[in-house]
């Protein structure tokens, strides 16, 4: 195999870190609140629970918890960290950014901070954006965080949404410089065609809130899931397809796929289309839920702190999401 050199000095992952709220709404407990069984659920997804953030929590109480044990998985100083990316479609508040927030509360000096919104996808376009701003050289150290509390904007009455979302918040430290993961390449993507496959139709500038918004309950994440699932199997096979073409590889050459952690029937779909083994896909879907950006980050932690790579395995990270949205990341271990 080989792989393609870049014209600038690939940023390393010095620290993982993530966190999860202790509250687990499991499918039993679920269908108490909507007209569904946990049989339905775990058929039609592969989920048994996901963790619940409670009403006074925001999505910066997660991001911070995450970004804590990042640091302290990287063994860096505080003052080390020159640059803040969150990933989110769940905010604290509309402005200012949630990074902003997070900086504050960490004790950070007075450096870059912003969010970024790529629904599910967010946390490795982030990657992506962070890696570009190291390689100029005008920046050190990144913290980056996907955190999202989903159960903020789900419609409880809705089963065909609120059993597949989940909250919690996931973390990397990069480095310019230092030994580590190394992030080889990035394959990133949109479609703005058809927005209003998965969105949350009002509360933004078209569609404002008012007593009519509120009444039609518009202020929740609405999906069409079944071409969400046709779109979703297609732009990840086509980046991941893609990103290991451009850097002179075949799938075989592939160890690990961590994938958007939200159907396993997605999953298994992209296993069947790119005829890589179901056992190479990382998976903890199952007890998280889809946590959209901050999906990936959470999986890699597990996947890190129960020592699945091994030094010189590649692993690709893939993901889509609302816009349509989609993005994939190779890494080298």
């Amino acid at each position: 195999m080989s792989l393609s050199s870049k014209e600038y000095r690939s940023s390393v992952i010095l620290g993982v870190g993530s966190y999860v709220p202790d509250k687990i709404l499991g499918n039993k407990e679920l269908s108490l609140k909507v007209d569904t069984s946990d049989k339905w659920i775990q058929t039609r997804t592969g989920i048994t629970e996901r963790r619940i953030a409670s009403i006074d929590r925001p999505t910066s109480d997660l991001a911070y918890e995450a970004a804590r044990n990042a640091i302290a998985d990287a063994k860096i100083e505080i003052d080390q960290i020159d640059l803040v990316i969150v990933a989110t479609i769940t905010p604290d508040m509309a402005f200012p950014s949630t990074a902003c927030i997070l900086q504050h509360r960490l004790g950070l000096g007075k450096v870059a901070c912003f969010d970024l919104e790529a629904a599910c996808s967010g946390f490795l376009y982030s990657l992506d954006v962070a890696d570009g701003m190291l390689s100029s050289g005008r920046y050190k150290c990144a913290l980056v965080i996907g955190a999202e509390k989903m159960s903020s904007i789900m419609d409880w009455q809705d089963r065909t949404t609120c059993v597949l979302f989940g909250d919690g918040a996931g973390a990397v430290i990069l480095s310019a410089e230092g030994k580590g993961p190394e992030l080889l390449g990035f394959r990133s993507g949109a479609d703005g065609s058809n927005p209003t496959l998965l969105h949350q139709p009002a509360g933004g500038s078209s569609k404002p809130a008012s007593k009519n918004t509120l009444a039609n309950r518009e202020h929740f994440l609405k999906m069409n899931g079944k071409e969400i699932f046709k779109s979703a199997v297609r732009v990840m096979e086509k980046a991941t397809r893609e990103l290991i073409a451009a850097h002179g590889l075949e799938l075989s050459d592939v160890n690990h796929i961590i994938p958007h952690q939200a159907n396993v029937r997605i999953v298994e779909s992209m296993a069947h289309r790119l005829e890589i083994p179901l056992e190479k896909f990382f998976c903890n879907l199952d007890r998280h839920g889809n946590t959209s950006a901050a999906s990936i980050p959470l999986a890699l932690d597990e996947a890190v702190r129960n020592d699945l790579f091994v030094h010189g395995e590649l692993v690709v990270m893939v993901a889509f999401g609302a816009g349509l949205t989609w993005s994939a990341t190779l890494v080298r271990f």
